[in-house]
């Protein structure tokens, strides 16, 4: 009977737990769907699809629309089936065996997980005590392992810790001077108060991933890009396999970058509800980390984590558990939901830590 390849064999897949709950905010989506402006084209725009063709292969009217939206080029963009498939693009283009990808954790679990798949040697570093990225730490990685590609994760996930604009230049620095690809997954770039979009170059080897799940509210759609040099683009369209991204997602992509007002809308009202939350985890008894995404991190004090999760499951509210992930022991991870989920949730917080 065939087997997986000995590497997979041994990997744990990368899951979020699915339960019937009345209160979801285990996963970062957006709580609002999208304008009904954008729904109604949206249904328009089907009638208009031929079917029975392939799609543009290269998605040219999405491309020069994100374009647009972050003014560069459409040469400079890169779009595929959510910002995880432009991560395994990249790594299966600069990736691989015989190269390695570096990481500082805590941080997004699958830019490690997407590396092994691909066969690329994955050298872990250390955040600071505060969860933020360490110099001194990136300097040894880089130093010692010489990554073909080291991943930023900012604001970082599941801490929410946003790396400020020296920081990501230092990493930079440290990255191009081994030859390699430093890749900022900006995945909640939109919440935080800088992007390095503003760093880019066309002769420095850094690319910036986002996503449309989150503050675009289209997280159904499964819809991400990568924003870069020419050259580290044309090497992704050589990888990616041809017509993968579908004429119904690439419409839907443009018609919602046609609604931009209405996204920093919800990007402002989500910031806000943000700032009341970690003011009412504040005052119980938990230890909260400050954030610049869509979810807050915390840790009970002295009722362990896994125990309050499943308080709340029982209470129907859904959370993250992320008490098994690298130096995260006892701590949940809350995505910002409209006013009356948070509500529920705080309150059935404050009974679960009774």
């Amino acid at each position: 009977m065939i087997r997986p390849r000995d590497d997979v064999a041994l990997m744990e897949g990368y899951h979020s737990p699915q339960l019937d709950v009345s209160v979801r905010l285990n996963t970062n989506e957006a709580p609002d769907a999208p304008p009904e402006s954008f729904t109604a084209a949206l249904a328009d725009a089907v009638r208009d699809i031929e079917w029975n063709r392939y799609p543009d292969r290269a998605a040219g009217r999405l491309r020069a629309a994100i374009g647009v939206l972050h003014g560069v080029g459409p040469e400079q963009v890169f779009v595929a089936n959510g910002s995880n498939e432009v991560l395994q693009t990249v790594l299966l283009t600069f990736g691989g065996p015989g190269r390695t990808a570096a990481v500082w954790e805590p941080t997004y679990a699958l830019h490690s997980h997407i590396a092994r798949l691909t066969g690329t040697g994955v050298v872990v570093g250390e955040r600071g005590a505060d969860f933020s990225t360490d110099l001194g730490e990136v300097e040894r990685v880089v130093r010692d392992a010489r990554p073909s590609v080291a991943f930023l994760c900012s604001p970082n996930n599941p801490t929410g810790v946003v790396d400020p604009p020296d920081t990501v230049r230092a990493t930079l620095g440290m990255v191009e001077a081994v030859d390699g690809l430093l890749v900022v997954d900006e995945a909640y770039g939109q919440f935080a108060p800088w992007s390095a979009i503003d760093l880019l170059a066309e002769e420095t080897p850094l690319v910036v991933s986002r996503t449309f799940s989150k503050t675009w509210s289209m997280a159904a759609a499964r819809l991400g890009y990568l924003l870069g040099p020419s050259w580290v683009v044309a090497e992704l369209d050589k990888v990616v396999l041809p017509y993968h991204l579908d004429a119904f997602k690439q419409m839907a992509g443009v018609l919602a970058l046609e609604h931009v007002d209405d996204m920093n809308a919800r990007v402002a009202r989500l910031v806000e509800e943000r700032g009341r939350l970690v003011a009412r985890l504040s005052s119980l008894d938990v230890d909260v980390w400050p954030s610049g995404a869509n979810f807050v991190l915390f840790r009970p004090r002295a009722i362990g984590g896994r125990e309050v999760w499943q308080r709340l499951v029982d209470r129907s509210v859904l959370v993250r558990d992320c008490s098994s992930w690298p130096r995260l022991e006892g701590c949940l991870r809350v995505t910002i939901g409209t006013i009356d989920e948070d509500d529920s949730f705080l309150s059935a917080l404050e009974e679960a830590l009774r």
